[in-house]
């Protein structure tokens, strides 16, 4: 199983949304999934890598998911941290340590641009939570809190 990973650019936005929309089956984000709002989100992204990375996540080849990272910048850790904002690994993939793989690059190229740590959040009774343990994550017995400020569009 050879796995790899290809940076996402605009060619990769049809892929992208195909998998997006899988992951909203699997698990839905907190706000409902709006396609053309993602698209603005995610050529903005492409565009600006002073906001974070797309790849694609191949297995021999074949497009079997992605990863986002995106950054933000805490006194409490340490200046810059990258965040695993979408992992998403196809079903039909899955248990093959793809998983682990994706997050060990991740963590990777998080220092190689200058993370001091990585965060990510993930739904309760998510199965994917054991991964991140396995991987060294831990909870930290913290609320995530969010107050959307500003309309989409």
């Amino acid at each position: 199983m050879a796995v790899s990973f290809h940076t996402a650019c605009r060619e990769d936005l049809p892929q992208l949304l195909l998998m997006m929309k899988e992951l909203q089956r699997d698990d839905p984000w907190s706000l409902p999934f709006d396609e053309a709002e993602a698209v603005k989100v995610v050529e903005q992204l492409l565009r600006d890598p002073s906001l974070g990375r797309i790849w694609i996540i191949k297995n021999d080849g074949e497009n079997v998911g992605y990863v986002v990272m995106t950054f933000d910048y805490s006194l409490e850790y340490g200046g810059r941290g990258a965040w695993v904002d979408e992992l998403f690994v196809r079903r039909s993939h899955r248990c093959l340590g793809i998983g682990s793989q994706t997050l060990e690059f991740f963590t990777h190229e998080a220092k190689r641009l200058g993370a001091t740590v990585v965060h990510l959040e993930v739904n309760h009774g998510n199965r994917a939570i054991e991964l991140y343990r396995r991987v060294g994550f831990e909870d930290h017995h913290r609320y995530l809190m969010t107050k959307r400020i500003a309309e989409t569009s």
